[in-house]
């Protein structure tokens, strides 16, 4: 009791059982009687209730925790299959087109998360692959197709002469004379195909990694050379101001050589083609039939080519790298029907009538390099 200093302590009966006891002197008020000065109270009690009752909430205790740790353990592993779920889904889809090269395969795409904006970027890559493998193959298809014509011709004009070379029967020598024609002829527009095929084969990258600053009206000026060789027929006025542009100058040159050798191409014997480069807009009109207004949608289509003239020679390429090329020089391109009959093509170009401070053009380096010293900028 209180203020006797005796504690409880456990201890073994003799029959075994564990107890607890508490043990204190007998106290009473007043000075005790001589036969209770050295006696003490006992009081002992048995511990097998509470031991059992200890051990039944061990095991209920053991048997929460090992409920709450699966359960725990179950809806960790929902969570994280549920939340694996779509990547499962984007691996499979990964795998299939590698597997199968199909690239129709889509991912269905659930919320704005991580996982949703990763689905949708594959389904954007899927898609974008899809159309770039789809126009490959028609442009294989096409190119396939146009090639076919000219090489048939071209075969059989060889046929011809080495038909003639192997039996000794001379031709004619005006039947020869228009066989070799032909064959040249056929060569140049081979020639002409291979080469726009593999201006519209270029990457898009490739062709804007090439930019540089290029005298605009001396490109067109040397295109206006090539065009009075090849229609020397055709009467051409030229009224060209200044002006400098960012594109790659072997490109910029072919859509301007496109352009007039349509106007040439379409041109009567004797017309006029006149052109105008005012402020970056190059403006190309001729004189020929024009292009029927139901047509004019066409014109940029790869390999398209009018009813009127599938007689003439062509690709049907020449304004598909026109606009390819105004598209990667930052400008546009146009195709009307001019007043008064003809055609107008208007090619708009950004950039300035004078190069930057400190530019280096395009051509200068093979222009320093073909004046030797001493001989001056002049000629003869």
């Amino acid at each position: 009791g209180p203020g006797t200093g005796a504690e409880p302590h456990d201890a073994t009966a003799a029959d075994g059982t564990e107890v607890r006891v508490l043990a204190a002197p007998a106290l009473g008020k007043g000075p005790p009687p001589a036969h209770f000065r050295n006696t003490a109270i006992v009081y002992a009690y048995s511990l097998e209730e509470t031991r059992a009752t200890l051990d039944d909430l061990a095991l209920l205790l053991l048997l929460v925790s090992g409920v709450g740790v699966l359960g725990a353990g179950g809806a960790g592993l929902w969570i994280a299959r549920s939340g694996l779920r779509p990547v499962d889904r984007l691996t499979e889809a990964v795998e299939q087109v590698a597997r199968t090269r199909d690239l129709t395969v889509r991912i269905p795409v659930d919320g704005d998360d991580e996982i949703a904006r990763l689905s949708a970027s594959f389904n954007a890559m899927t898609s974008a692959l899809a159309d770039s493998h789809d126009l490959q193959q028609q442009l294989i298809a096409d190119a396939g197709h146009e090639l076919r014509t000219p090489l048939t011709s071209l075969r059989t004009n060889i046929e011809l002469l080495a038909r003639s070379e192997r039996t000794g029967r001379a031709l004619p020598a005006g039947d020869r004379a228009a066989l070799l024609d032909s064959v040249k002829a056929q060569m140049t527009e081979l020639a002409s195909l291979i080469g726009d095929l593999q201006e519209l084969s270029r990457s898009d990258g490739a062709q804007q990694g090439g930019l540089e600053v290029v005298a605009f009206h001396e490109t067109t000026a040397t295109a206006l050379r090539r065009a009075r060789l090849r229609g020397p027929e055709v009467t051409f006025t030229a009224d060209l101001a200044p002006w400098y542009v960012r594109c790659r100058p072997a490109a910029l040159e072919r859509a301007v050589v496109n352009i007039l050798d349509n106007a040439v191409k379409f041109s009567p014997p004797g017309g006029t083609v006149d052109l105008r480069l005012h402020r970056g807009e190059l403006t190309v009109r001729d004189r020929g039939a024009g292009i029927p207004e139901d047509e004019l949608r066409h014109v940029f289509d790869r390999f398209w080519r009018s009813p009127s003239a599938r007689s003439l020679p062509g690709s049907g390429l020449g304004l598909s790298i026109v606009a390819r090329t105004a598209e990667q020089c930052g400008g546009r391109v146009a195709v009307e029907r001019a007043e008064g009959g003809g055609t107008l093509v208007r090619l708009i170009l950004p950039g300035a009538p004078s190069p930057p401070p400190g530019t280096r053009r395009a051509g200068d380096e093979d222009e320093e390099d073909d004046q030797a010293p001493g001989t001056g900028g002049s000629g003869a």
